[in-house]
């Protein structure tokens, strides 16, 4: 005779807030005032400083892959992880444009971070509040737009432009590389503005999708 299981499947124990993916994110984001201070040390012109910034502007970078990462291979996604996550990424990276923008001072850099930092925090805002009922997945466009503001902002933090003042044969190198930086700037400018439009397209479509299907 077979017999048949009446229990009830017990359900997946909830992950501790206490793990290391939320650890890593803590670390990110006690780094983003020790980061700016570094940054902004001896008014930003300082070869040593600006390159132990862009060692912890790296540093944070590395932990929110890897935090991620091992969050979701583990089964250890926290309700704080969802919320912390994107705050310190927004954190660090609103840091470095406000940073930048402050040793560079120039108007299109304030330009620049302005816009980015209002499209970055409304689209963080709304993830995190209004938007509980409606699921809006990582377009590519995001992903691509997150990539090149981490290589432009962190080949901005190096001392590009004041090395070859120090050492004349980097002169030459250190231009170049600012240049690139500037272009994967303006890449991750026009990316920001793109990814923005596509997040508050879908967002409006699926709360219409889901007005409509209430009232029929």
């Amino acid at each position: 005779m077979t017999g048949t299981s009446t229990g009830a499947t017990p359900a997946a124990a909830k992950p501790s807030n206490w793990n290391l993916p939320n650890a890593l994110t803590t670390l990110r984001i006690i780094l983003v005032p020790v980061y700016g201070w570094v940054l902004l040390h001896d008014g930003g012109d300082s070869i040593t400083w600006r390159t132990v910034a862009w060692g912890i502007f790296f540093v944070a970078m590395v932990t929110d892959k890897v935090d991620g990462d091992i969050a979701r291979a583990r089964n250890l996604v926290t309700d704080f992880g969802k919320i912390a996550d994107p705050i310190a990424d927004k954190a660090i990276t609103g840091m470095a444009f406000i940073g930048l923008s402050i040793i560079m001072d120039t108007w299109w850099m304030w330009t620049i971070t302005v816009v980015v930092l209002v499209r970055e925090w409304a689209v963080t805002l709304l993830r995190l509040s209004v938007l509980k009922s409606v699921v809006i997945a990582a377009a590519q466009s995001g992903k691509w737009k997150t990539v090149a503001q981490a290589l432009a902002l962190g080949l901005l933090t190096l001392p590009l432009l004041e090395v070859g003042d120090e050492v004349g044969w980097l002169d030459v190198p250190g231009e170049i590389t600012y240049g690139v930086a500037i272009a994967l700037l303006l890449v991750a400018f026009a990316l920001t503005l793109w990814s923005g439009y596509e997040f508050f397209r879908d967002v409006w479509k699926q709360r219409h999708d889901i007005r409509k299907s209430s009232a029929s």
